[in-house]
């Protein structure tokens, strides 16, 4: 076994996982890719614990069972969806970081996890979040038949969606069989799709049909397990003022006054790096002596991991925002 050195929450992007092609193979392949970078990382001694998002899987898995939807064999809600997914990501990383680490040998482990929000929230009175396919306003008429509970939403002309609410992760249920694990030097895949949303109606707890932001949960967890540091891989290397435009400039560094001012000025993209400074904020708000790394996962697999190429957010102000 390998001695440790720092705790690290990992959150993979979409892109960790599934390209364009959704056919068993080639998620399996993206995986295998994902695995060598995670690895080094395992190599240098840290003690990883691995997230990741399932929006695609839980879409196409969401089509399958509206398919065969019926009185006899009906389709199963959201949050249990969230868990299935969940079981079968856990299994394809895991098996391919065993197969990548046969030198080393680890315990590897994929915990469901269930994130606790809380049923005051308001984004149960707002769902939108969109899932599953796109519909024609017709369509949606005559799915409003069957579920009348369901909402649905015109997502920028392109066709009607389904939305459920996202609400805020409170805390993460599983996080003392997270922290023992990790203790016992066990690599840890836990908070798949931002976790199942869990909350306590009338002394019970219950599954709700929503969907936590990934990033979001992994900073929770982060928090919760005390890591020394939240790497959040996505598909672009740093964190950039003016997007895509002319004047384009990559952030190397950001304290929580410039992540601030980045969130509140509308500089970011709502559905793409907006959760992710959030997430990385709050961690380091809650940790000031941590950090955390938003960047890409090909500079993970260029870079050794202490001089990873990207975007790192800390507790010192660096001022290039304001």
């Amino acid at each position: 076994m390998f001695d440790m050195e720092k705790t690290i929450v990992v959150a993979l992007g979409g892109n960790a996982i599934l390209a364009k092609d959704a056919s068993y193979e080639a998620q399996k392949v993206a995986i295998n890719r994902t695995a060598k970078s995670l690895a080094r990382l395992v190599r240098k001694g840290n003690r990883l614990v691995i997230t990741h998002g399932n929006g695609p899987q839980v879409g196409n898995l969401l089509l399958q069972q509206l398919a065969a939807d019926s009185s006899s064999n009906p389709a199963l809600p959201l949050d249990t969806l969230g868990a299935m997914t969940q079981g079968s990501i856990g299994y394809w990383l895991a098996n391919s970081l065993a197969n990548e680490l046969t030198d080393i040998k680890p315990s590897i482990a994929t915990v469901i996890t269930q994130t606790e929000v809380s049923s005051d929230d308001q984004a149960f009175n707002d769902p939108t979040k969109p899932i599953g396919p796109f519909y024609s306003e017709s369509e949606v008429a005559q799915l409003r038949q069957g579920n009348p509970n369901f909402q649905y939403k015109d997502d920028s002309g392109r066709g009607w969606r389904r939305v459920v609410p996202s609400p805020q992760p409170i805390r993460i249920r599983e996080i003392d069989t997270i922290k023992k694990l990790v203790n016992n030097q066990v690599i840890v895949i836990a908070g798949g799709g931002g976790g199942i949303p869990v909350t306590y109606r009338n002394g019970q707890l219950v599954g709700v049909e929503g969907v936590i932001d990934k990033d979001l949960t992994s900073a929770k967890l982060a928090e919760q397990l005390q890591a020394d540091e939240l790497l959040i891989l996505t598909s672009v290397d740093h964190v950039f003022l003016n997007y895509r435009k002319s004047n384009q400039i990559e952030l190397d560094n950001l304290g929580i006054e410039d992540a601030e001012v980045l969130i509140s000025n509308g500089e970011l993209g709502a559905g793409s790096m907006l959760p992710k400074v959030m997430a990385a904020k709050s961690f380091v708000e809650k940790r000031p002596h941590a950090r955390a790394i938003i960047t890409s996962l090909d500079n993970l697999s260029q870079n050794s991991d202490e001089q990873i190429d990207g975007t790192i957010i800390s507790n010192v102000s660096t001022g290039k925002v304001l």
